[in-house]
């Protein structure tokens, strides 16, 4: 029986690593961390678990990462440092250097769980998983930007034989010490359904997405604000996503899809990671 395995963005969702909010979060310095304010843990806490019971009803196995991480305030966003494809996982190599150390936090994790690490990126290689979006099995769009560099996209390649890597250059945006991820601006929803903000989408991709016939349903100016491009797919046409938000959700259902919604105030909106930040699939069927 196959346990892992997520080469997609929207196949049914399995099971997905979490990590709860712990004192190192709620003790995190928001000028160093680049956060709106210092979090409130036990608010934090019982977003993430209210969170998690969202996934429990939409039938997903959670597990728990659990491995000591001190020092590191952003390892609730355990979709970064990491991929997890059908030959395994890919440890990747976190371009901001105040999470570096998660990625072998997290291969030991999956070790644990019995998933084998396929790659591992070394040498000058970035990458983080906010950057990587699969448009189908053997597509994968990357991320150019301060978080994931060429080479990072060299390696990957390399280490999916069959998978077609296509880059995708981010726009400076705030600069360096802000999060801009690819998917800070876009998300699969459907088959060839994406939730995108579209005055941060490079004209070569976006172009290349109307090639592929996909609709977008496009989040206004105040709700990027919000994270309204940061969506998750539960599977297709099914998808969670930060409250507050109703422009965004209304057009989402207006498209036909079932949109559930959780309040992250402390553990989204305090320190910029949506829903897809605070999961890692592995497994999608």
């Amino acid at each position: 029986m196959k346990t892992y395995g997520s080469q997609s963005m929207i196949a049914p969702l399995q099971s997905v690593l979490v990590r709860r909010p712990d004192e190192t979060f709620g003790n995190a310095d928001p000028q160093r961390w680049h956060y709106k304010g210092r979090p409130d843990l036990a608010v934090a806490q019982r977003e993430h678990h209210a969170f998690v019971q969202v996934l429990h009803q939409a039938g997903v196995e959670v597990i728990y990462h659990d491995l000591p991480l001190p020092d590191h305030a952003d390892a609730i966003y355990v979709h970064d440092p990491s991929i997890v494809t059908n030959q395994g996982a890919i440890i990747l190599r976190m371009g901001k250097a105040l999470r570096r150390g998660e990625e072998t936090a997290q291969a030991a994790a999956f070790e644990k769980l019995g998933i084998p690490v396929h790659f591992t990126l070394h040498g000058n290689a970035r990458a983080e998983g906010g950057d990587l979006l699969w448009l189908d099995e053997k597509t994968l769009a990357v991320g150019l930007g301060f978080r994931t560099n060429a080479e990072g996209a060299r390696q990957l390649q390399g280490a999916l034989p069959g998978v077609e890597v296509i880059p995708v250059h981010l726009p400076y945006y705030t600069g360096p010490e802000a999060c801009l991820h690819l998917m800070s601006f876009i998300s699969l929803v459907d088959q060839d359904l994406a939730v995108v903000y579209l005055p941060l989408m490079p004209v070569s991709f976006y172009q290349h997405l109307q090639a592929r016939s996909f609709r977008f349903i496009e989040v206004p100016e105040e709700e990027f604000e919000t994270m309204g491009p940061n969506v998750l797919a539960l599977a297709p046409g099914q998808c969670l996503m930060l409250q507050n938000n109703p422009v965004t959700q209304q057009r989402l259902e207006a498209a036909g899809c079932q949109v559930s919604t959780y309040k992250g105030n402390e553990i989204s909106l305090q320190a910029e990671g949506g829903a897809t930040c605070l999961t890692r699939p592995i497994l999608r069927l």
